[in-house]
């Protein structure tokens, strides 16, 4: 795959080429190292384009574990304690089943890494609202969000999110105080 775009959000490339200069090289490297080609996995059951194949994000996910868990990038998840304190009128809930828990794609050192073909508001929830509870969990200093440039998006099932949008939107947002710097890439095949 390559890096078709980048955005570098809150300062975000400038704090890994600056702090982290050899985990950068490393992404770039895992990046240009997954392979795209044996992705295309998915037949569509989509209306609009029955039986075409499209690239599987679950296969695309597996690519990145497949080239980050050897350079010694871990997957980094919290339990989550709910508390009873807020319920009201005596209410007691019922059993949450699963222990519900939050985790990172992959962490290496203090530079945390979400890889996204999802729907739009995991990328949002990725970059203003993850990376800053990593930086408490897990003492991130620097995320990078890994999404699909549209090229990609359009060979993926409907709804999937893409680089350019999820930039537009970032940039009428702001930055805020509490955010973490993010350096934001787009992939194509």
């Amino acid at each position: 795959m390559i890096i078709a775009a980048e955005y570098s959000f809150n300062r975000g490339k400038e704090v890994i080429e600056e702090k982290f200069p050899n985990l950068f090289n490393e992404i770039i490297t895992v990046i240009n190292s997954a392979d795209a080609t044996v992705c295309r996995t998915k037949a569509s059951k989509e209306i609009t384009m029955p039986g075409k194949m499209l690239y599987s994000p679950v296969e695309l996910n597996n690519q990145f574990k497949k080239y980050f868990h050897p350079l010694g990038w871990s997957n980094y998840k919290v339990k989550c304690d709910y508390s009873n304190d807020y319920y009201k009128n005596g209410y007691q809930p019922k059993s949450i089943g699963r222990t519900p828990y939050r985790d990172m794609d992959f962490v290496k050192d203090k530079v945390g890494i979400e890889v996204q073909f999802g729907k739009y508001a995991f990328m949002v929830y990725n970059v203003c609202a993850k990376m800053t509870i990593f930086k408490k969990l897990a003492g991130i200093e620097v995320g990078v969000e890994i999404v699909p440039v549209k090229d990609l998006a359009d060979q993926m099932s409907t709804g999937v999110s893409y680089f350019e949008q999820f930039i537009w939107d970032l940039k009428q947002r702001g930055v805020s105080d509490i955010d973490l710097p993010v350096l934001i890439l787009g992939i194509a095949p």
